[in-house]
């Protein structure tokens, strides 16, 4: 009676191990694997970003959109957006809500600790915005000290206002309400991406104008999951391709006029 009850103990044991790890294995499946099956990508983005994401006439358009697009179309997927404020956007990807952020998100050590990333797709630098009628002349952050800074809220321009002491810093949402805020003088100045500047200055009627660009050259990739070696592979090879094939240089000159996907 013992020897089968063990015979029936080791069988259930084995079974167990097996199983077990036949779940291991199906968590461990690469993404590449996971997204092929469901035919669509997942992508993040904020939607309130012009010119890289943001709503035109109720649908989502941009550098980024586009750019996604054409990604999961090379990948043989179908690009399905979800939006996210930008403050939890990054915790979103870790949650699994989405299998990658294409919204201009900086590559940075920090975010390399818990993410993996493409090769980068956009350069930019960090710009100061100021009102038309300032008098003071802003160089540097430092220059800042004693005056209110508007930042986007969890931004890489956030952390870099914020390194620097004496600067009363103040985060937004949204870039809109940062301009709103500066062109009625609730702040001094706003930081953001020189790109982004450009277009809002650009299309913008509030009385701003650009200020002095005050960092070095920003490398914006596409984050995902870390355990994705084969998803890796795909993402940056349909990177590649469209970079030689003049895709992406298209759509840099669509949105910028300029080739915005090399580095300066």
């Amino acid at each position: 009676m013992h020897i089968v009850r063990l015979g029936k103990t080791l069988a259930r044991f084995t079974l167990a191990l097996l199983l077990g790890g036949a779940l291991l294995q199906a968590s461990a499946a690469d993404l590449l694997v996971t997204v092929k099956a469901r035919g669509t990508l997942k992508v993040a983005l904020e939607g309130t970003y012009p010119p890289f994401n943001f709503k035109d006439g109720g649908a989502l358009a941009g550098y980024d959109v586009d750019v996604a697009k054409l990604l999961a179309q090379r990948m043989g997927l179908k690009a399905e957006f979800i939006s996210s404020e930008w403050a939890s956007i990054l915790a979103g990807l870790s949650a699994g809500r989405y299998d990658v952020i294409v919204s201009q998100v900086g590559i940075n050590a920090k975010r390399e600790q818990a993410f993996d990333f493409s090769v980068p797709y956009i350069y930019s630098m960090p710009q100061l915005i100021v009102r038309k009628d300032e008098k003071n002349s802003y160089t540097s952050l430092s220059d800042l000290k004693g005056k209110k800074l508007g930042v986007g809220q969890g931004s890489v321009y956030e952390l870099q206002a914020k390194a620097v002491a004496g600067i009363e810093v103040k985060s937004y949402p949204a870039a809109p309400d940062t301009m709103s805020d500066l062109a009625t003088g609730r702040i001094d100045a706003a930081l953001n991406d020189s790109l982004m500047s450009a277009y809002l200055l650009k299309n913008s009627r509030l009385p701003i104008k650009a200020g002095a660009r005050v960092g070095a050259v920003e490398r914006m990739g596409i984050p995902f999951q870390k355990g994705n070696p084969q998803f890796k592979a795909a993402l940056n090879q349909a990177l590649a391709e469209i970079a030689a094939d003049g895709s992406l240089k298209a759509i840099s000159l669509k949105w910028f006029g300029t080739d915005v996907s090399k580095a300066p």
